[in-house]
C-alpha cells in the first residue's frame, strides 16, 4: 500500500469553504479510481502546534504505484491540484507531498 500525504500552507485569504470544496473534490476522485481509498483531509488540531504554517493536509491510500500514477494522471485531480497550488502560500512552495510505501 502507498500512503499519499499532502500538507499545505494555504494563503491567509483562502477560506475554509474553498479548502473544503477542494478536499471534497479530491475525495470524489479517490472514490472513483480503482485502487484508491480512505481519503481523509482537514485542518490540523494538533495540541503540539508545530505545523509551521502547514495547517491543512490530506491522505489517500493506494493499492500500489500504478494506482498512484492513475491518480496523478487523472484530469480532475490535476485541476484540483492546480487549485491547491493557486491558493497555497508561495504557490508550489506552500505544498509538501510524500508517498510512503507501507
Amino acid at each position: 500500500m502507498i500512503r499519499h500525504i499532502v500538507l499545505t500552507r494555504f494563503a491567509t485569504e483562502t477560506s475554509e469553504q474553498t479548502i473544503a470544496d477542494i478536499y471534497s473534490g479530491l475525495a470524489r476522485v479517490a472514490e472513483t479510481l480503482p485502487g484508491a481509498r480512505n481519503f481523509v483531509g482537514g485542518r490540523s488540531e494538533s495540541p503540539e502546534q508545530i505545523e509551521r504554517g502547514y495547517m491543512h493536509g490530506f491522505t489517500i491510500d493506494f493499492d500500489g504505484w500504478d494506482a498512484v500514477q492513475a491518480y496523478a494522471d487523472n484530469e480532475e485531480h490535476k485541476a484540483l491540484g492546480g487549485q491547491i497550488v493557486a491558493n497555497a502560500q508561495g504557490g508550489l512552495d506552500g505544498v509538501l507531498v510524500l508517498d510512503i510505501e507501507t
